[in-house]
């Protein structure tokens, strides 16, 4: 069976691994065009033309699915399309190239987080269980029939850059199994439940900025979805420094009128160190242990190398638009 493989960043490999050999053929791939990277905003081509250039498979980079693509393709002669972050929608057209049609792995449970950020949105909503689903294509996004499913718990530690591997390497055996039951003729799709869909959005760089009406637990999970990019921050003398590790700790005992916040405590005011913790900060709801943080124009460092030489920051009340000397 000849697959047109579609896909860009490296979350995509596992899969194309995982189909390389046996009685699968990867015909060509379907990749973005090349784009600038890093500070110099070199132009460097995607992971998955990397990997084809390696093998001498085709490589098709079109700017957009319209004729010339698809002729393109349709010279490739390929049987099925296999989807993974590919990072466009396919028309109609397009996908009648395909005699044996189009799947896509997805790395969520669907119907839940549908959209184009499922890693980070599970983070975000504190599930216990995450997975990767391999879904039949359709024309509308992420509501194909499910061919397969596998899960994977979610502890309250591991980070989107964690789950970008683990899922990644689990989306490509489930992408591999059922090519093989497609070509056994053995695949066995089922519906999915319109009614329990859930649905994720783009990510956009303003959702890291912190007003500290958050509270701890959902500062943690910024900092676990958000790392590295859109990362999170606030400003502290007039710079932003960003989180890079945090965790909720247990509110300190209650003073004589039951306040765990101490007298004159606010949302991002900087209480201390706990020495086995990291810096402490107050937020609307709870307390926050910073491990790891970067400030503007810094090297990301841990926290007793960060106070070795900004120790001034403790009693601050940090913000996103201003910084105050708590009286």
């Amino acid at each position: 069976m000849r697959i047109l493989f579609a896909g860009t960043p490296e979350i995509a490999l596992p899969a194309l691994n995982a189909l390389e050999g046996d009685s699968r053929e990867i015909a060509g791939v379907l990749t973005a065009p090349d784009a600038p990277a890093g500070r110099r905003r070199v132009l460097t081509p995607p992971p998955v033309k990397v990997w084809a250039g390696e093998r001498k498979i085709p490589v098709i980079q079109p700017e957009r699915l319209g004729p010339e693509a698809r002729r393109e393709v349709a010279a490739l002669e390929p049987d099925l399309l296999v989807v993974v972050a590919y990072g466009k929608i396919f028309g109609p057209r397009f996908l009648e190239l395909f005699p044996r049609g189009g799947i896509n792995m997805h790395p969520s449970l669907l119907p839940r987080h549908r959209g184009p950020s499922p890693i980070p949105a599970a983070l975000l909503a504190g599930d216990e269980v995450t997975g990767v689903t391999v879904q039949c294509l359709s024309l509308e996004m992420d509501a194909g029939d499910i061919l397969e499913q596998r899960e994977i718990p979610l502890t309250d530690r591991v980070t989107a850059q964690d789950l970008y591997h683990q899922l990644g390497e689990l989306g490509g055996q489930a992408v591999a199994s059922v090519v093989d039951q497609i070509a056994r003729g053995t695949a066995a799709p089922r519906r999915q439940i319109a009614e329990d869909a859930t649905w994720c959005h783009l990510i956009r760089k303003e959702q890291g900025d912190l007003t500290w009406q958050e509270s701890a637990r959902e500062i943690d999970r910024m900092v676990r979805a958000y790392t590295p990019w859109p990362g999170v921050r606030c400003r502290w003398d007039q710079a932003a420094l960003q989180l890079l590790e945090a965790e909720p700790v247990p509110d300190p005992a209650p003073g004589p009128g039951g306040d765990r916040q101490g007298p004159g405590a606010r949302p991002g005011t900087v209480l201390g160190v706990d020495t086995g913790r990291g810096i402490l900060i107050q937020t609307v709801d709870g307390i926050l242990a910073v491990r790891r943080l970067k400030l503007q124009g810094r090297k990301e460092t841990d926290y007793r190398s960060f106070l070795n030489g900004n120790s001034s920051i403790i009693g601050s009340v940090l913000n996103v638009g201003s910084v105050v000397k708590q009286a």
